[in-house]
């Protein structure tokens, strides 16, 4: 333990506290109405978009687990991350400001409200719900791991006896704080934080991509000691994909992609938004972030060169932490060690905040309490809140976290099952809801089960996220996403016309044509400054 980083660290992570309860004042609204707890009133700008959807999406995924996969495995699990980020935001460009428009103009707080009134279909809506409250769990322990490790970087002893019980106590310290500001101010939280959080992660990064290189004699020296360990381990670390890894890798590509603006919590980041002039400004700028994220991936094979062992108990996800500590001095890896645990923070408020939406609004609301008034609305939003950050806190405290990197793979297996009727029922409304529910349902039992194959047979301690087609004579590794949503959609567009020929006619669309109008007045010189904050 090094009180000097001690001190840093708390320091930050007060501050961020401080901040994260002082943003229930900011840019004020009524927090007893969930569009103002949950979407902090529709009412943040370019700027303050792209640092919440930059500390939305950029998580302890991107700052643990990709470097500990490329570190640990090599290309095909680790820098696959980094063409996925990027292809992503022509998709957001397509799909988010229709999504927004519609949103904004019927008063929609999630997806499920959409997909409800699209297909006139609560069942549908209920699934959607299901699936993205599902999807988000594992997501939001990843996020609680990314604190975890930081945490033990530091050198503070994880498991502290109290009362003869082990207890994760810093963890639970770390839980209590982002619980409590999260159910104070809500979105407004996460967003206000982002702003410091992205600041301190750029320090940070600029630092070890800078530094690190230099003291290791440049990237030539990086790359020869990477392509050393792959040639001492063909079979499980790859510096170069081969032509047979092709089909895995871009299927791993294009299903996260996909899966990115599925997730509950990025639809919330752009539901926050004042205006789709201000969602395809940021499908245009945060770009910038994936920069960011190759270089960090990197950061893995710097470990390589450097010879360092990632922190006992973590596995190849204790690598960043390692490095750190054996490149800088004691007070700067504090700073580094909390802007990781804040990067962490960020998006698992956003997340919890984004998975209670859902189920305040399409299970409490529809199932449970009809008659809910706004105030019990958003009450029952910030109680789920509570509910899903603990649920995540009891799944990183006692589930192997050895391959880490698949609990986002993961959730992107079962958030990509809702992209027919969430991305394409955008454009149209020709699928029936009988065969949504049918594709849904076969596309979640296959891909789970292949997710779930080596566990299963006893093949594997871990997911298998690249799962190995045979039919006959073929054979084809590919995400298991990817397989399973493909076998989705095609029994949709079978399923349809069959359910339209037995009289299971389509729900009647609550939307209108107007709904998606995404054309908007050029804002006059006064309200630039508005638009863009």
């Amino acid at each position: 333990m090094r009180t000097d980083a001690i001190a840093v660290f708390i320091f930050f992570f007060l501050l961020v506290t401080v901040l994260g309860f002082i943003a229930a004042r900011w840019r004020r609204g009524d927090l007893n109405l969930i569009h103002e707890w949950g979407l902090a009133g529709r009412r943040f700008g370019t700027v303050v978009t792209w640092f919440l959807l930059g500390g939305d999406l950029y998580t302890a995924y991107t700052f643990i687990a990709v470097p500990g996969a490329m570190f640990g495995l090599g290309v095909l699990n680790g820098f696959f991350a980094v063409p996925y980020a990027t292809l992503v935001y022509p998709l957001v460009f397509l799909f988010m400001p229709r999504f927004w428009a519609v949103c904004k103009q019927r008063g929609y707080v999630t997806a499920a409200d959409f997909v409800k009134d699209r297909f006139g279909s609560r069942s549908v809506a209920l699934v959607v719900a299901f699936t993205g409250i599902l999807a988000t769990l594992p997501y939001i322990a990843l996020q609680m791991f990314g604190i975890q490790v930081a945490i033990a970087g530091l050198g503070i002893p994880l498991a502290i006896s109290i009362g003869g019980v082990s207890v994760d106590l810093p963890l639970i310290i770390a839980f209590v704080i982002l619980a409590a500001y999260t159910y104070t101010s809500g979105l407004r939280a996460p967003a206000m934080i982002a702003l410091v959080k992205d600041v301190m992660i750029f320090i940070v990064l600029f630092a070890v991509i800078i530094i690190i290189p230099i003291s290791l004699g440049g990237f030539g020296p990086i790359f020869q000691a990477v392509h050393a360990k792959a040639v001492a381990n063909p079979k499980t670390f790859f510096d170069i994909l081969s032509p047979t890894q092709f089909p895995a890798y871009i299927t791993l590509v294009i299903g996260s992609a996909f899966a990115l603006f599925l997730y509950p919590h990025s639809l919330t980041g752009v539901l926050s938004s004042s205006s789709t002039k201000a969602v395809k400004r940021n499908a245009a700028l945060l770009p910038i972030y994936s920069l960011m994220l190759g270089l960090l991936a990197f950061v893995g094979y710097m470990a390589i060169a450097a010879k360092v062992q990632p922190l006992k108990g973590f596995g190849s996800n204790g690598i960043v932490p390692a490095l750190i500590n054996f490149a800088f001095p004691s007070w700067f890896t504090g700073f580094a060690f909390a802007a990781i645990a804040i990067g962490a923070l960020v998006p698992a408020a956003v997340m919890s905040i984004a998975a209670a939406n859902l189920f305040t609004r399409n299970i409490y609301v529809e199932y449970i309490n009809k008659n809910a008034t706004e105030r019990q609305e958003s009450g029952a939003a910030k109680l789920t809140s509570l509910i899903l950050k603990f649920g995540a806190l009891l799944f990183i405290l006692y589930v192997p976290t050895a391959n880490i990197i698949n609990f986002q793979l993961l959730g992107g297996v079962w958030i990509l099952q809702t992209i027919v009727p969430v991305f394409f029922g955008l454009f149209t409304r020709w699928f029936n809801r009988w065969a949504l529910l049918i594709g849904w349902l076969a596309g979640m039992i296959v891909g789970t089960l292949m997710e779930f194959s080596g566990l299963i047979t006893g093949t594997s301690a871990a997911l298998v996220n690249v799962y190995k087609l045979q039919i006959g004579g073929f054979s084809l590794s590919a995400y298991s996403g990817i397989q399973a949503v493909v076998l989705n959609i095609v029994l949709v567009i079978i399923l349809t016309p069959v359910f339209q020929m037995i009289g299971a006619t389509r729900g009647v669309d609550a939307t209108s044509p107007s709904d998606y109008d995404i054309g908007e007045p050029i804002p006059t010189k006064e309200a630039v400054p508005e638009a863009l904050g």
